[in-house]
């Protein structure tokens, strides 16, 4: 089973699954980092059930949340089925449903430790960013506990907090920022049933602004 597979099975129940790993103050720090302000246009990449996607439209910014997952794709449709700020889109790590340079931020939450290529899921995650517009992911900083690979299909255990700075750079970020969240993800392992604590980051990086040249 692959990771879409997982999440196809779970989705029902992953906003439920998700209180047991870690709590809301991850997207409260996410948000305080991205100093978010009404009116902007914000992507949301693997939404999941839209842990993510809730907070910002609670802070009055419209949202594009993409999750790879039909299923969590309609969880989401049926959570926020009230809002007007709200749309949801399947899409790809590598591929994403988005245009160029057409959100101001980008948010993405427990995601890249799902996908096979981080670096180039960096690198497309900063094409649909407007120049000035700002990335931030919130993810596990690396660790050894084999069994989220097959219980959870983690594809990476965790990230070293100098290759996020590295991707971030190459992926062409300026004001680079790689931190401590303050809190840990906790999952517990469904055949052994040892519980782990993990901590977790916040990197963000902007954007620069579209180079026009000298003016003479």
């Amino acid at each position: 089973m692959g990771s879409t597979e997982y999440f196809n099975q779970i989705a029902g129940k992953w906003d439920e699954v998700r209180t047991t790993l870690f709590s809301e103050n991850v997207r409260k720090v996410a948000v305080k980092y991205a100093e978010v302000k009404r009116g902007l246009v914000a992507a949301d990449i693997g939404a999941g059930a839209g842990f993510i996607t809730e907070e910002l439209l609670r802070n009055g910014l419209n949202v594009i949340a993409v999750d790879q997952s039909l299923e969590m794709v309609n969880e989401m449709k049926k959570r926020f089925s009230n809002s007007k700020d709200a749309e949801f889109r399947l899409g790809e790590s590598e591929s994403l449903p988005l245009n160029n340079e057409s959100v101001d931020l980008v948010f993405a939450n427990m995601y890249l430790h799902h996908v096979e290529t981080p670096a180039k899921a960096i690198k497309e995650m900063v094409r649909i960013l407007k120049p000035g517009g700002k990335l931030i992911i919130t993810d596990a900083d690396e660790h050894n506990y084999e069994f989220l690979r097959t219980e959870q299909h983690d594809v990476w255990l965790g990230f070293k907090r100098e290759d996020i700075r590295s991707w971030f750079s190459d992926a062409g970020l300026a004001d680079i920022k790689v931190d401590c969240v303050g809190e840990n993800c906790c999952p517990t392992s469904e055949s052994s049933g040892e519980k782990v604590e993990i901590s977790i980051f916040v990197a963000m990086g902007k954007k620069p602004m579209a180079d026009i040249g000298n003016i003479e």
